[in-house]
């Protein structure tokens, strides 16, 4: 296997990791048992867990930010951009119970090193910003702060949702919240 496929499974499994299983339990020798490496090739291309944990969270955060400009693109309606972009936060559920991975490492934020702090905190702000440019197209007259405001509150609904639903292992629980926040006006 060449450096820049060993270097992708290493990432795709700790993804995946990650999602199921949280930072703490991000192990370099699991990794590399599950790429089929030596950990210390899991070392060469990431010489820490923190620079493997911030390369993580960079690549999900780019990937997202690419998503949401792509379907923000696509439609001038606030409605369809949101139900793409609830299911988003769905399909990591239906894909074996997963969590957002950037939702995942928030909730341990305490334990991660601060170049993993900082990927966690852009991850929210690109969705914030691209949930008020959503809502924008929605209600141009609605003040930008108040925008925010509601693109916080959706971004903050939608990771909760997903942690509870993936505490029941029902993704209809997911659904039924996004449902009900659809209902109440919170979600176009």
């Amino acid at each position: 296997m060449s450096s820049p496929d060993t270097r992708q499974s290493i990432l795709s499994v700790a993804r995946k990791m990650v999602q199921s299983r949280g930072y703490s339990a991000l192990s370099f020798r699991d990794v590399a048992a599950s790429v089929g490496v030596k950990s210390a090739s899991v070392h060469y291309h990431f010489p820490t867990k923190g620079a493997l944990g911030s390369e993580l969270a960079r690549g999900y955060t780019d990937e997202m930010a690419a998503y949401l400009a792509d379907v923000l693109g696509e439609t001038a309606d606030a409605a369809a951009f949101m139900t793409k972009y609830v299911g988003v936060f769905r399909a990591a559920l239906v894909n074996e119970n997963r969590m957002c991975m950037c939702g995942v490492l928030a909730a341990e934020r305490d334990e991660l090193p601060a170049e993993v702090q900082a990927e966690v905190e852009r991850f929210a702000e690109v969705n914030v910003e691209w949930l008020g440019k959503a809502l924008e197209r929605d209600e141009p007259r609605v003040p930008l702060a108040q925008r925010q405001a509601r693109a916080l509150a959706i971004f903050a609904a939608v990771e909760g949702a997903q942690l509870i639903a993936r505490s029941r292992s029902d993704v209809a629980v997911y659904d039924q919240a996004i449902g009900a926040m659809r209902t109440a006006g919170l979600i176009p």
